[in-house]
This record gives structure tokens, C-alpha cells and sequence, in this order.
């Protein structure tokens, strides 16, 4: 019948609409500018970290609720492993470090691996997850079984990544909270720390100069692609109301 013709229509077009608007929301790059690379002071530089919400809402969500308050600013390379993993996310100041540690997220389903340049949080246990993340140096897919659902990845600076100070497991995680960055300026005072993180402009280029992911699909790539899934849903759905108007059932 006529009617249930025009649900099925309503259900195409807004299904058209929804791919739209998840094409137009697309990942968001923040730019990181860090300080101390391999221990030394002044020697800074700058990696774009492309968070993405389809792979791990809850976790992107948190990322841009920390980057929006300025979490970041002065947050040191805590746990670095050569040949795993740089982990950074506590707060220099014991007060905010109080106030994130009650809010923990939920975990979300593993839908990318934990290769070389992908961020996940850490976590301590299921659905632990608060404001501690790292940057995987190399392949690391063993974490995916684990649990380790990442949410983002660097796609440009991964080689100034790789410069960040290698401290190993030393510094104490329980007096970070407690003590801050005056635990550790003063014992741990080489570690490489967050100058500032900020939201790039959806029309902002990746600055020239920067080393991008060997695989890396730029924007404007990811962006036909939306747009190539948006018009093949509208055209079948112009095809439908062509072949029906006027006809009863």
C-alpha cells in the first residue's frame, strides 16, 4: 500500500540524513606541543593526535571533555617503555587529580588494534577508565584482547612521539596523585611534559614540515568517502520514489 511505501521511504531518507551527519562530524585532530624531548630542556615539538568517536565513543567523548578544560597543560610522560609505550593523563595538580579520579568511564568494545601510533586509556580493571591514556610506539595487538580499546592516533609528529624521555616504570604513580609535579620536578625532573593541547580548525592544516602516518588518509579523503556513501543513499532513495510514484500496491 501507498502508506507503507512511505514509511519505508522515511526510513531511507533518514537513514541519508544520519550518514550525513556522521560525515560532517568526522574525527577532530588536537594539536600537542611537548617540551623536553629526550630530557632536555628547550628542546620542544608538536604531534596532531585524530581522535575518533566511531571507534570509541565513550573514550573520544572523555579525550575532548579533558583537552576543553585544559587537562593537559604541564602533564608529564610518566611511564615510558622503549619499544611499547609513552603513558602520560595525571594532572600536575593533586586536586584535579581528586576531582577526575571518581569519574570513571565505562569500557568500550575493541574495534581498532593497539598498533604503532593508536592511544587508548589505561585502566586499572573493567570499566576503570579516567584520565590516564598512552601512545603505543610499535605493534602492541596483544593489548586488543586485553581490553585496550583505542580511541585515537597519531597521524602526524609520531617521530617526535618516539623522542619522548624514556623514564621506564620508575616515578611513583600513588605520589603523583598525592605530591603532583613537585614529585615530579624533583626527582624525575628530564621527563618530556604537555606545553598545551588544543582543538585544530576543521579547515586548519597539518603544519608543513610534519611527519604524517605512512597510511594516514588525509580529510579531504576521508571526506569524499562520506560524502561518496551520502549520495549513493540519496540516489537510491530518488530512485525508489521514481519507481513507485503513481503506482499502488
Amino acid at each position: 500500500c501507498e502508506g507503507r511505501m512511505a514509511r519505508l521511504f522515511a526510513v531511507i531518507v533518514c537513514f541519508s540524513v544520519f550518514v550525513a551527519c556522521a560525515a560532517a562530524a568526522g574525527p577532530i585532530r588536537v594539536m600537542f606541543e611537548v617540551d623536553k624531548l629526550r630530557g632536555k630542556t628547550g628542546e620542544t615539538g608538536r604531534f596532531v593526535m585524530e581522535v575518533h568517536n566511531d571507534w570509541a565513543p565513550l573514550g573520544a567523548t572523555r579525550m575532548m571533555d579533558l583537552v576543553g578544560s585544559d587537562f593537559f597543560s604541564q602533564v608529564r610522560f610518566f611511564r615510558v617503555i622503549d619499544d611499547f609505550m609513552a603513558q602520560f593523563g595525571i594532572s600536575g595538580d593533586p586536586a584535579i587529580s581528586a576531582m577526575w579520579r571518581t569519574k570513571t568511564i565505562k569500557d568500550d568494545p575493541v574495534i581498532q588494534s593497539n598498533t604503532r601510533g593508536m592511544v587508548s586509556f589505561a585502566t586499572s580493571g573493567p570499566n576503570s577508565r579516567t584520565t590516564q591514556m598512552f601512545i603505543n610506539f610499535v605493534d602492541n595487538e596483544r593489548l586488543d584482547g586485553m581490553g585496550f580499546s583505542p580511541f585515537a592516533r597519531v597521524v602526524a609528529g609520531m617521530d617526535v612521539v618516539d623522542q619522548i624521555y624514556k623514564v621506564g616504570e620508575a616515578p611513583d604513580q600513588g605520589k603523583i596523585e598525592d605530591e603532583g609535579n613537585a614529585y615530579l620536578e624533583k626527582n624525575f625532573p628530564q621527563l618530556t611534559y604537555i606545553i598545551s593541547a588544543r582543538v585544530m580548525a576543521a579547515d586548519e592544516e597539518i603544519p608543513e614540515g610534519m611527519q604524517m602516518a605512512v597510511d594516514e588518509l588525509d580529510s579531504s579523503g576521508a571526506a569524499t568517502i562520506s560524502k561518496g556513501i551520502t549520495a549513493t543513499v540519496l540516489f537510491f532513495a530518488l530512485l525508489f520514489v521514481f519507481r513507485f510514484r503513481g503506482r499502488r500496491v
